[in-house]
């Protein structure tokens, strides 16, 4: 390049360094000022958003984000689990994500319903969900009865049929090493149902055995803070259905109303003002006969067990809870699985049950013949006459070392994997 092709590049730089006779200098603080006083009112004013309203709005949530991004950055810059630091969430995801919602979706059809049953629980959840004039409507509907008669699954089914996934608490929540932890979450598993009840959907609250949790189980059984707590808020929120706050929350806020069910053994261990009339509404379930024979039809429904034999096993066991037979139906199956341990080898069965390449076990369905489950079932009714007629803790706390002869008595009867 020689020196006239220097000049002529030079030439577009020197006039680059004036507009209108001003420097370029001059002219870029004029712009930086009217984009400040354009900043300004767009931040002033909260209705003018940009079109990046992603960016604009901060709609994350910081303890979430803090636990989605654990494992991805090195060791070295994140702290170890349950411990404060970098990838840990201060706060529990108990309050931010929420496992109690039940989905009822994975239930099959053709289980019974008892008839009485659905027809308790329907009339409850409508009572609460109509606006009945100068009725006093109880909130909570508390079935109780004798252990193992199916209170449980009926009350699954019946949500089922009506079309709601409740909210679920089990009596192990009711108690907690921390003072008011239980009451706390009683609140906030109702506010989420209401919530969903909010959003147009149907929604209840299932309490699983809420004397076990709850109850006072005869003068050994401690009584404690968070006994008293539960049953305090479950009286108060059965009082104040619509206005249920969070601890330390005193704003005056009404919410949808929440019908609440719970099961329960004996309620008379409850608190006595809590299970009084005009706050919860008793039943007390024990199966006819034509239940017992409807529910065990379901349990038997995929093995070709016909009417007339289902009706002669329950007549052959007329005092067993309805669990008698679900566990009947597994004994069946004690033999197949004899066999396959058996070919398998004992010290050899961890390879082939546990992340096995080989898929998962299949067995051929035995024979559900009623002589076999007649003969199955005499094996259980003996168990249990052998636990009620060999009492072994007596003997023990009366200082005898061992009582041969009672053991022999309660020898249980059948195969053994040794010979």
């Amino acid at each position: 390049m020689n020196t006239m092709q220097m000049g002529q590049c030079k030439a577009p730089v020197s006039q680059s360094t004036s507009v209108a006779g001003r420097p370029v200098v001059s002219q870029a603080r004029t712009q930086l000022r009217a984009a400040r006083k354009s900043l300004h009112v767009t931040a002033a004013s909260k209705s003018q958003i940009g079109r990046w309203k992603g960016m604009d709005e901060d709609m994350s949530d910081d303890q979430q984000d803090i636990v989605r991004g654990r494992d991805r950055v090195d060791s070295l810059y994140q702290g170890g689990p349950m411990q404060g630091g970098t990838h840990n969430a201060i706060l529990s995801s108990e309050e931010y994500l929420s496992t109690a919602a039940r989905d009822l979706n994975n239930i099959e059809d053709g289980f019974y319903i008892s008839p009485a049953f659905l027809d308790k629980i329907s009339i409850h959840v409508a009572k609460n969900f109509l606006d009945l004039p100068k009725i006093k409507v109880p909130l909570i509907l508390g079935i109780w009865g004798g252990k193992g008669q199916g209170k449980t699954f009926q009350c699954t089914l019946a949500f089922k049929k009506l079309g709601i996934n409740p909210i679920v608490m089990s009596a192990g929540e009711l108690e907690s090493g921390n003072a008011g932890e239980p009451a706390k979450l009683i609140r906030q598993r109702y506010r989420e149902a209401s919530d969903i009840i909010k959003k147009g959907k149907m929604c209840g609250m299932f309490i699983n055995d809420l004397d076990a949790g709850a109850g006072r189980m005869g003068d050994s059984t401690q009584y404690t803070v968070n006994n008293q707590m539960v049953n305090a808020t479950l009286m108060n929120i059965a009082d104040n259905p619509t206005n249920v706050q969070m601890p330390g929350v005193y704003k005056q806020e009404a919410i949808p109303r929440v019908p609440i069910v719970c099961t329960g053994n004996d309620f008379s261990t409850l608190y006595a003002p809590l299970i009084r009339d005009g706050r919860m509404e008793k039943y007390y379930w024990s199966p006819t006969r034509e239940d017992r024979i409807g529910v065990c039809m379901g349990i038997f429904q995929h093995d070709g067990v016909d009417r007339s034999e289902v009706e002669h096993i329950v007549d052959s066991f007329p005092g067993q809870s309805i669990d008698f037979f679900g566990a009947l139906r597994s004994r069946v199956y004690d033999d197949k699985v004899r066999d396959f341990v058996q070919g398998m080898g004992i010290e050899n069965i961890g390879k082939r049950l546990v992340n096995s390449r080989e898929g998962k076990v299949e067995f051929e369905k035995p024979a559900m013949d009623l002589q076999n489950l007649m003969k199955y079932g005499k094996l259980l009714t003996d168990e249990q006459e052998n636990v009620r007629r060999v009492q072994l803790a007596d003997s023990y706390f009366s200082g005898e070392a061992s009582v041969p002869e009672a053991q022999k008595e309660a020898a249980p009867a059948g195969g053994s994997l040794l010979g």
